[in-house]
C-alpha cells in the first residue's frame, strides 16, 4: 500500500512539474506577443484591438462600446503596479493560460485518473501525464489547415479571414472569455445528463447538487460579462436541445427545464443591457440584426465548404471514423451541436449598418471550431490508448489490429498538421505581420 502511494505521488510531482514548466514557456512567449500588440501600431505591425482595450480599462473614450467589463477589471488590477500596456497584456496572457490549466485538470480527471492499470512503457502514468500537458498546450496553438506560401487554393482569399481559427491571438477579449466558456461548456455538459432528474434530495441522490445549478450559472454570466459571442451559441443550442426534449417527453420533464432555464436568468439579464449598448444604430446608420444567406462570409471567402474543411480538418476526420461516439458520448455529441448552432448563426446573421463587415458572428464560430478540436482531442486520447492495449479498461496484450492503428495514424496526422499550422502561424503574428 505504501508503495502504491508513492509511486502515485511520484507520477503526480512529475506531471506537475513538467506541465508547470510547459506553462511558463507558453506564457513567457504570448506575453511577449500581447505586449507587442498593446505597442504596436498600422505601421509597425501587431494588428489587435489593444489601443482600444487599453483606452477602456482607463475609462477613455475609445469610439467603441465594450458592456462587458471583466476583462477590462482584471486588466485594471494588474493596471496599479505596471503600466497600462503591459497591465492589457498580461491580463490576456494571464486568462490564456487559465483555458490551458483548465483543460490539463479536465484531462487528467477524464483520462489520468483512469491509467492506474496502463502496461508497457508508455503506458506508465507519469508518461501518459507528460503527454496529456504536451496536448493541453497544443490545444492552444492550433490554427486553420493553410498551404505553404504559393500555393492557392480555390476561393481562399487569406489565411485566417472566411476560414477562421479555434486560436485568434490578435483578439485579446475572445482569450479572456474563453476559459469561463469552457467551464461553462464542461457544467452544462454535466447537467444535460441528470438535470430531468431534478433536483438531488435524500430520496433522490442521484439528481443535480444544487451547487451545480449555480456555478454554472456563475460561469455562463461570468463568460458573457467577458465577451458575449460564446453565450449566444451556447444559449441557442442549449435552448433547443432543452425544447426537443420538453416535446419528445410530453412536458412531463417541464420542472426539471425550468429548474435549469433559471440559470440562465442572470445572463439574460445582462445580454439585454449588452443589446441596448452594442446595437444601437448610429446617426442615420440601420440598426440590430439582420438576416443573409452566407452574404458577409462570402465577402472574405469565396468557397465556404472548402473553408469548413481548413478550420475543422481534424474534428471531421475524427467524426468520420469513430461515428459511434456521438451516440455515447454526450460531451462529443453536444460538441458537433453547439458547433452547427455556431455555423448557422455565422452564416444567416449579421450586424446591420457599420458593423456588418465587422463579421462578429464569426467569434461564435471559432468557439465551435475550439470545442469540436478539444473534444475530439480527448475521444482521440481515449481511442489510442484502448486501440494500443494500454488503458486500464482493457485487459494487457488486448491491442486491436494493425488497422485500427493505421487509422489512429491518420488522425493524429490531421492533428499534427493543425498544430504546424497554428505554431507557423504564431510565429508569423509574432513578427509582426497581419493576421488575415
Amino acid at each position: 500500500m505504501m508503495e502504491k502511494q508513492r509511486k502515485y505521488n511520484r507520477d503526480r510531482i512529475i506531471d506537475t512539474v513538467i506541465f508547470l514548466l510547459l506553462l511558463a514557456a507558453v506564457s513567457a512567449v504570448t506575453l511577449e506577443l500581447f505586449h507587442r500588440q498593446t505597442l504596436g501600431s498600422p505601421e509597425n505591425g501587431y494588428h489587435s484591438d489593444m489601443k482600444a482595450y487599453i483606452l477602456k480599462m482607463q475609462g477613455l473614450d475609445s469610439g467603441y462600446n465594450f458592456p462587458y467589463p471583466v476583462f477590462f477589471k482584471i486588466a485594471a488590477f494588474f493596471w496599479l503596479f505596471s503600466s497600462p500596456e503591459f497591465a492589457v497584456a498580461l491580463a490576456t496572457m494571464t486568462l490564456n493560460s487559465l483555458s490551458i490549466v483548465i483543460v490539463k485538470l479536465v484531462l487528467n480527471r477524464m483520462i489520468l485518473a483512469k491509467c492506474d492499470g496502463c502496461q508497457g512503457l508508455f503506458g506508465k502514468k507519469w508518461a501518459v501525464g507528460i503527454l496529456l500537458s504536451l496536448f493541453s498546450v497544443s490545444l492552444f496553438f492550433i490554427s486553420m489547415l493553410y498551404p505553404p506560401r504559393g500555393i492557392y487554393l480555390p476561393g481562399i482569399q487569406f489565411k485566417y479571414l472566411g476560414v477562421f481559427t479555434a486560436n485568434p491571438f490578435h483578439n485579446a477579449t475572445y482569450m479572456a472569455a474563453r476559459p469561463f466558456a469552457i467551464l461553462t461548456f464542461l457544467w452544462y455538459v454535466k447537467l444535460l445528463d441528470v438535470y430531468e432528474k431534478g433536483m438531488r434530495t435524500k430520496r433522490k441522490p442521484e439528481g443535480v447538487a444544487p451547487w451545480d445549478y449555480v456555478l454554472f450559472s456563475l460561469f455562463l454570466l461570468t463568460a458573457t460579462m467577458t465577451k458575449p459571442s460564446f453565450t449566444i451559441i451556447l444559449v441557442s443550442t442549449a435552448g433547443l436541445i432543452m425544447l426537443f426534449r420538453l416535446l419528445r417527453n410530453r412536458f412531463r420533464n417541464f420542472l426539471p427545464a425550468v429548474q435549469l432555464g433559471l440559470c440562465f436568468l442572470p445572463t439574460f439579464i445582462d445580454l439585454l443591457y449588452q443589446y441596448s449598448g452594442v446595437f444601437v444604430p448610429a446617426e442615420g446608420d440601420e440598426g440590430g440584426i439582420g438576416f443573409c444567406l452566407g452574404e458577409v462570409w462570402r465577402y472574405y471567402c469565396g468557397n465556404i465548404p472548402l473553408s469548413v474543411g481548413l478550420a475543422m480538418g481534424f474534428p471531421l476526420l475524427v467524426l468520420l471514423l469513430n461515428p459511434r461516439e456521438i451516440k455515447k458520448n454526450t460531451m462529443y455529441r453536444f460538441s458537433w451541436q453547439f458547433y452547427i448552432i455556431a455555423f448557422l448563426t455565422t452564416f444567416f446573421l449579421y450586424e446591420k449598418g457599420f458593423r456588418k463587415m465587422d463579421f462578429n458572428f464569426s467569434w461564435g464560430y471559432m468557439y465551435g471550431i475550439f470545442f469540436c478540436h478539444f473534444v475530439s482531442l480527448t475521444v482521440l486520447i481515449q481511442t489510442t490508448l484502448q486501440v494500443c492495449g494500454i488503458h486500464s479498461e482493457r485487459p494487457a496484450g488486448q491491442a486491436k489490429p494493425l488497422w485500427n492503428r493505421l487509422l489512429l495514424g491518420v488522425q493524429w496526422t490531421a492533428y499534427l498538421c493543425h498544430v504546424i499550422c497554428g505554431l507557423a502561424y504564431f510565429g508569423v503574428i509574432a513578427r509582426g505581420a497581419s493576421y488575415y
